[in-house]
């Protein structure tokens, strides 16, 4: 059997499971969990991984799970990661999957990343005696803007045995389903988060003299803080500041003492975030002692730009052109939205690439991140199949037919 014929039939074992896979998906996305709160979204993963016969390790970085799945030979480690984790947003569709928990939805795709890489375990299982070496599950925790990575980074989730090279997915709404976009470089942004807190004065309302206005002051702030970008950054260079959030007030006719602000940043650059930060300290500082008051603000870190390995994007892109053809398979990919897919790519060399997953006809466009979104579901056997494929090329797969 020669090798193309083989990917076919690693693709068309990915596409037996397509049934399974919806199950799997639409069952996590109707138990939506937060990070460092999938127990049950992890004990499900754990539970699967056991019955395949892995080494399987629970409560990593709090909820994630490792699970090793060893070739007949000895060879090189591949780590695989997914993330599990939902968002505090109400879903607004009209389902018969969706979120059965109030304030919570799978609405950035994760679901459909840990049934993916359920289906890739069962499919690699099956395959286990023609790998040399170890593949090496992460499930994952935490990924919006909690820090799992680094948690299970911090429980030595990449030693006994560290990866080789480290391989993930993200399915993605901006494009049609099936369009593989495995780029080189940075391909997703930094990302900062800012709490900006501004003092003035209260007292009624229609005594504005007596008092210093922390409104004003805060939406004088929020139009300065437009003019970083446009013009303090350098235009060949790349960055976001957004505000997404003002709290302020508690009546019509009291002039509010106290807001609070809290927003983003995104770069790819060092030096441009660092002037960036400095710039909005300046302006958060200056424009309340301007209007009377005051300010301070505070500036975290959430995740580093994600940098994929050249040589590790570029096997993804020509596993992905094997499996699913050159016109489906694409190098542009760059958004400022981040991941901290980054804090592994930070260590282990490794590709981390997205597969489009909206359909317009079937009105499965929403946008990330939107109580709309959802996804076609035809996009998780050709995930199943991309990685399997990408993971079975790599550890030397070899069918057992002649």
């Amino acid at each position: 059997m020669n090798q193309q014929s083989e990917i076919y039939n690693l693709k068309s074992e990915a596409s037996a499971l397509q049934a399974q896979l919806v199950l799997w998906r639409r069952d996590f996305h109707r138990h939506p969990e937060w990070g460092f709160q999938e127990f049950r979204t992890s004990s499900i993963v754990a539970r699967h991984l056991s019955s395949l016969g892995m080494e399987v390790q629970t409560g990593v970085g709090k909820t994630g799970v490792i699970g090793l799945l060893e070739g007949s030979q000895p060879g090189p480690v591949v780590m695989l990661r997914f993330d599990m984790d939902a968002l505090p947003i109400q879903e607004a569709n009209q389902t018969d999957y969706v979120s059965q928990t109030p304030g919570v939805m799978h609405a950035c795709g994760h679901d459909a990343h840990t049934a993916i890489g359920m289906g890739i375990a069962q499919l690699m299982a099956q395959h286990r005696d023609e790998l040399k070496g170890t593949l090496k599950f992460v499930f994952q925790p935490g990924e919006e803007g909690c820090g799992g990575a680094l948690a299970m980074i911090k429980d030595r989730v990449l030693e006994d045995p560290k990866p080789e090279i480290a391989l993930g997915l993200h399915v993605w709404n901006d494009q049609r389903v099936g369009l593989v976009a495995a780029g080189s470089g940075g391909v997703m942004a930094a990302a900062d988060i800012f709490t900006i807190k501004v003092q003035g004065k209260g007292g009624h309302g229609a005594q504005p003299h007596l008092c210093i206005d922390a409104v004003l002051i805060a939406s004088q702030i929020v139009v300065a803080l437009q003019s970083v970008v446009a013009r303090n950054v350098n235009p060949r260079q790349t960055a976001v500041v957004t505000v997404g959030t003002i709290h302020s007030g508690t009546a019509f006719n009291i002039i509010a003492d106290t807001a609070e602000l809290t927003g983003t940043i995104r770069t790819f650059d060092a030096l441009v975030r660092e002037d960036i930060v400095r710039r909005i300290t300046d302006i958060v500082e200056n424009t309340a002692r301007a209007l009377g008051g005051g300010a301070t603000i505070e500036v975290k870190a959430i995740s580093p730009a994600t940098i994929n390995d050249d040589r590790a994007a570029q096997f993804v892109r020509e596993i992905a052109i094997e499996v699913l053809g050159a016109e489906r398979v694409t190098a542009d990919q760059f958004t400022m939205t981040a991941e901290d897919m980054s804090e592994f790519l930070n260590r282990v060399p490794g590709c981390f690439f997205f597969i489009g997953s909206a359909n317009a006809e079937k009105g499965l466009n929403a946008a990330h991140h939107n109580p709309h979104f959802d996804i076609d579901e035809e996009v998780l056997p050709l995930g199943v199949a991309v990685l399997a494929t990408a993971v079975w090329r790599y550890l030397g797969g070899k069918t057992t037919t002649n």
